[in-house]
């Protein structure tokens, strides 16, 4: 099974992959735990028990992990290749899973040019208005203050903008007032800002 790492296609799918063999491996542990001290006691009254059930508490917590994973769509692969093709090497993310108070949204794509941050979502759930305030104030907190942010969900309309985004990207550079972030160092400010991303990120 090939990695594929955060922001890159094909991501849930590999997630969904991993989580699940990592949640079966958590929960085969603590059984064999219990059943070697059974077997062995002749009882379930020992320490074996114990431990087992200790050792069930992080197999739940991947649990949860694997059902919040299983619940999201993979990017259609003809969307990635129109995003991919409109963005022409711009910063782009991609199956972006920001987690919010109110709600966890699917980002299907994520381009970031100079201060301008354009995500497309098909999530019917997702409210652009909020998505956009949350994303711009994780921004802000970092010392982004410039960035605006749009959340798009007509895909049409979304690689219209990103066009324009990749056919003069030095427009939206110019004038850019940002300081190294140190932890990011020798990172620019779309580099930067597309590391914040991926931390909203599951």
């Amino acid at each position: 099974m090939k990695k594929v790492t955060k922001g890159n296609y094909g991501y849930i799918r590999y997630e969904k992959k991993k989580r699940f063999l990592t949640t079966l491996l958590m929960f085969a542990l603590p059984i064999g735990i219990y059943i070697i001290g059974y077997v062995t006691v002749k009882s379930r009254l020992n320490l074996f028990t114990v431990v087992a059930i200790l050792g069930s508490l992080p197999a739940c917590k991947s649990l949860v992990g694997l059902i919040m994973i299983l619940l999201q769509k993979p990017m259609p692969g003809d969307r990635y290749e129109a995003v991919r093709e409109a963005a022409q090497g711009l910063i782009a993310g991609y199956e972006l899973i920001i987690t919010a108070y109110e709600h966890t949204s699917l980002v299907e794509a994520a381009v970031v040019c100079g201060n301008q941050v354009v995500c497309f979502t098909s999530d019917q759930k997702t409210d652009p208005a909020y998505l956009e305030k949350h994303i711009r104030q994780n921004l802000s907190a970092n010392g982004l203050t410039e960035t605006q942010v749009k959340v798009m969900k007509e895909l049409k309309q979304y690689l219209q903008r990103v066009q324009t985004l990749a056919q003069n990207p030095e427009k939206y550079r110019e004038n850019l007032s940002f300081r190294e972030d140190e932890r990011y160092p020798g990172m620019s400010c779309e580099e930067v800002t597309y590391q914040i991303l991926l931390a909203l990120a599951l």
